[in-house]
């Protein structure tokens, strides 16, 4: 099955995880929450709790930490965590800020037992969560309002990452799955949304992922040049990039549109490049408070900007439009290689090549 498209709904025959795939270890805190720890061969871990679906750590061999968590974050049920790796479904209202990220992130997952095909997850860590719509999700969003503007309004960013929180008729009866595998050095999420409704619907989804990096100004992002983007600290107008690479000196929450599938993010003070590959989510969405935005919020850390970088995987700029029976699925793959530098800069050809150096 292609990331991105939208296809009838397979049969559950087939294989599932593979034959040697690594097993997860499901974990039960004192506080009856409930968490999932994956390992594999070499030494790399990620952590995933069912609350959110949330990725809360990714280690590599070295037993470094590669996702950010906020020191300051509200452990508590219905609050959303600033850091790691969390999906945004079915609305992405502020584009990469994490304020609004639609009401998955709040609600209890289940391991999926018996997982939909995928190819086989051999040699890896791997663990299926499931979640299903509710009644309660389906009493909670407004009904047809919005979906007559939308037949009678143009559709714009504006409207579209409105809109996505609604089907045509208002409400709708969802399956959203995630996939989660580690392997040698690298990190797999694979999102997929079954429409188990009788009428279709649109959404839109991001996986928003918080990179640990030493310094932010020492940070630059490279395969976004030459694209347009909506600044949604610019009323969410519409530019084009005019940068070599993007680096930070401020306050940033950008979505990039129709990206390349490979996005390198460089930290020159610990020479390393993490290598984001996609499928699925042609947009892509960065995000960083600064000092000011950061001191400002209760669950984040002062000088937190200063070692984080949020990137998201996305399509936001035009939903996803799924008909009964149908089913889409994304994919993101996070990887994280030794950068070597000549006269400061790396060669931002090889990176997006997927050389390693």
């Amino acid at each position: 099955m292609d990331e991105g498209k939208v296809h009838p709904i397979a049969s559950n025959s087939g294989e599932k995880l593979g034959a040697i795939a690594m097993p997860a270890n499901v974990i039960r805190d004192a506080d009856g929450s409930s968490r999932v720890i994956l390992s594999e061969p070499t030494g790399c871990t990620a952590e995933v709790l069912l609350h959110g679906g949330q990725i809360v750590s990714w280690k590599n061999e070295r037993r470094e930490e590669l996702l950010f968590l906020t020191n300051k974050a509200l452990w508590k049920a219905g609050k959303v965590i600033k850091g790691g790796i969390s999906i945004c479904f079915p609305q992405c209202i502020n584009f990469g800020s994490p304020e609004q990220p639609g009401f998955v992130r709040n609600r209890l997952w289940s391991v999926d037992d018996s997982p939909a095909p995928l190819p086989p997850a051999n040699s890896r860590s791997t663990v299926d969560l499931l979640l299903k719509s509710t009644d309660d999700d389906l009493k909670n969003w407004p009904h047809r309002l919005v979906v007559i503007r939308m037949a009678i309004i143009p559709i714009t960013v504006v409207f579209n990452t409105f809109l996505c929180c609604f089907g045509f008729d208002g409400l709708f009866r969802f399956e959203l799955r995630l996939r989660i595998s580690v392997t040698a050095g690298k990190l797999t999420v694979i999102p997929r949304v079954r429409n188990v409704d009788s009428k279709p619907f649109s959404f839109a989804v991001a996986l928003c992922s918080y990179l640990s990096v030493s310094d932010i100004s020492e940070v630059r992002v490279e395969g976004l040049e030459t694209l347009d983007y909506f600044d949604n600290l610019l009323q969410r107008e519409r530019y084009t990039e005019q940068a070599d690479a993007i680096t930070f000196d401020g306050e940033v929450e950008r979505v990039y549109l129709s990206t390349p599938p490979k996005i390198a993010v460089i930290d020159h003070e610990k020479k390393r490049t993490y290598v984001l590959r996609k499928d699925g989510m042609p947009d892509a969405a960065l995000w960083n408070p600064w000092d000011k935005k950061a001191k400002a919020m209760p669950d984040f850390g002062d000088e937190d900007y200063r070692i984080s970088l949020c990137i998201d995987s996305s399509s936001i700029e035009t939903p996803i439009v799924l008909k009964p029976c149908e089913e889409w699925k994304g994919r993101q793959e996070l990887t994280a290689v030794s950068s070597s530098y000549c006269s400061g800069q790396l060669d931002p050809r090889k990176v997006l090549q997927g050389y390693q150096y």
